[in-house]
């Protein structure tokens, strides 16, 4: 498979890319920085140099022309204000999500955040936060040219992954280490019987293949 991800050099894409790059996938990582390709190429990913901010639809689909799946892991991330999570955790979804029409790439999964609601209240920064990935989840899901799946973990960290997950519409909040999210996004590229499910993830006891094949076609 081709699989293009925005965000590249994020905690969990470049998890993500070495993942799908072990196992002989070809991988590119859209990056807003050309000193971040020297991380990509180590971790197995072609670099892409393009700022979702700025960038068309056309110049995004002409990235994602011939890919067989998209995957939204990007994000303003912390210390940002509440202007970028509109154009980033908002608007950069929405444009990645209609460039993968344009282009004609139906399987399309988008690493949201546990709690994303477009009806959420409040004015702090998490508050615009969870509000904008909810609105870019509302889109995503609208799209017919799209076989989505939309994945919401709960509270990452950095410990070593265990491979043990839950994997449900709605499991409750709780940790999960960025590992594990990243081996549940490799699975799910892979299992578009998963098209159309929005997904909650914390650590559990359910090896992450067989979480996956569980959801898959619920």
């Amino acid at each position: 498979m081709r699989i293009v991800i925005a965000g590249g050099h994020g905690q969990i894409a470049l998890r993500l890319e070495r993942l799908l790059s072990a196992r002989g996938d070809e991988v590119a990582g859209i990056i807003r920085k050309a000193e971040q390709g020297d991380d990509l190429r180590a971790a197995g990913a072609e670099p892409v140099l393009l700022d979702l901010e700025s960038a068309s639809v056309e110049e995004v689909a002409a990235h994602l022309q011939g890919a067989d799946a998209a995957v939204f892991a990007a994000g303003a991330g912390p210390g940002s204000g509440a202007g970028r999570k509109e154009t980033v955790d908002k608007g950069a979804a929405v444009l990645f999500a209609r460039a993968a029409v344009r282009a004609r790439v139906r399987r399309f999964v988008v690493v949201s955040s546990m709690g994303a609601d477009p009806a959420h209240e409040g004015d702090d920064v998490f508050d615009v936060y969870l509000r904008a990935k909810g609105e870019a989840d509302a889109f995503v899901t609208r799209q017919e040219g799209l076989d989505w799946t939309i994945l919401r973990p709960g509270a990452l960290t950095d410990d070593a992954g265990t491979g043990l997950v839950r994997l449900e519409a709605h499991t409750g909040r709780g940790p999960v280490p960025r590992d594990d999210v990243a081996a549940v996004l490799a699975e799910l590229v892979d299992t578009s019987a998963t098209a159309g499910l929005t997904l909650e993830l914390i650590g559990g006891s359910t090896p992450v293949s067989v979480a996956v094949k569980s959801v898959a076609g619920n």
